[in-house]
């Protein structure tokens, strides 16, 4: 019998120990290695953003890359100077890609710096029409806000009067959103007669619905630019045991929950989650100097009670919501 060498034996346990460390090394690559992609939203602590978050994290995870989540707690009186803050703070960063749903067109000069770095930059949720983007991913905020005026139409009659509720007057999507909802409402007849803007969320919509239904009680219909906005108007409304039909844009858990309970015949949703994941998918394609989709439409769903369940099972696994 052969005996062989402890120092054989000592050899060829490292070179079999080193193969299996270089092989763990090809199949995960070290985190300076990945590709690196800001994503700087208008705010952190809406669901609607959350939703959108999520979608990015995911695809972060499939695609392997080093990605950050930037975004700042709501202020409404802040929000803009915070986001010019945050991308200077992730230009500093050098990240291969930004994805950014800009507040406003003062972000412009900012983004032109990352361009002068080759630095891709996707729009997502907000298309401010600057000819330097890579690509847009998000929703058609005219289509939007028409469609769900048509909705709130669906149980209105020619010469109703209805309430527009909107967020910041120089925001891109809520001009837009508002834009198509008044085409819709001038084309069946139904007239506007309040609209009122730089409402914040729930709570300012709550007190803004307090005031018009005091003052301007002769109302049959509320549209709002956004879900937070609709759920205040909705609290007013149903507190004063009133029957005025509301419809919002964004289709959040609270208003999918409102439509499974009766409360609601329908709401209009967007895909959040396909706008996050997709325009990281987008934003590795133009790193990879791929071709890149200049404008991706994630589409607009109808929830009803027919399909409210399956939208609310998606949603409920993924916010952790039973």
């Amino acid at each position: 019998m052969v005996k062989k060498n402890p120092h054989f034996l000592l050899i060829s346990s490292g070179l079999f120990a080193l193969i299996i460390l270089i092989g763990i090394v090809a199949v995960f690559p070290k985190e300076e290695d990945k590709p690196k992609v800001a994503v700087v939203l208008k705010t952190g602590s809406a669901q609607y953003w959350k939703m959108v978050e999520i979608g990015a994290r995911k695809a972060f995870q499939d695609f392997g890359i080093d990605g950050e989540i930037i975004a700042a707690p709501y202020k409404y009186n802040g929000y803009e100077q915070q986001q010019l803050n945050m991308l200077k703070q992730a230009l500093g960063k050098n990240p291969d890609a930004l994805i950014v749903a800009p507040n406003a067109s003062s972000a412009i000069p900012i983004l032109e710096e990352y361009t002068k770095k080759n630095i891709p930059v996707l729009m997502v949720d907000t298309d401010i029409g600057w000819s330097k983007q890579t690509a847009f991913v998000g929703t058609d905020s005219y289509v939007l806000g028409g469609k769900s005026a048509e909705l709130l139409i669906s149980r209105l009659q020619s010469g109703d009067k209805v309430v527009i509720l909107g967020g910041n007057k120089h925001d891109p999507v809520m001009i837009e959103r508002i834009k198509g909802a008044k085409e819709a409402f001038k084309a069946a007849g139904i007239e506007v007669l309040v609209e009122q803007h730089d409402i914040g969320g729930v709570n300012s919509s709550q007190l803004a619905m307090e005031v018009i239904l005091r003052t301007t009680p002769d109302i049959d219909g509320v549209f709002a630019s956004n879900d937070e906005m609709a759920l205040g108007a909705l609290k007013v409304i149903e507190e004063k045991e009133m029957q005025i039909p509301v419809t919002g844009t964004d289709g959040i858990m609270d208003m999918l929950e409102l439509v499974k309970k009766g409360k609601m015949d329908a709401a209009i949703a967007q895909n959040t989650y396909d706008m996050g994941y997709i325009s990281v998918e987008q934003a590795l394609k133009a790193i990879e100097n791929k071709t890149v989709e200049k404008k991706v439409d994630v589409g607009i769903d109808i929830i009803t009670e027919e399909n409210v369940q399956e939208r609310m099972d998606f949603w409920g696994k993924i916010l952790n919501r039973p």
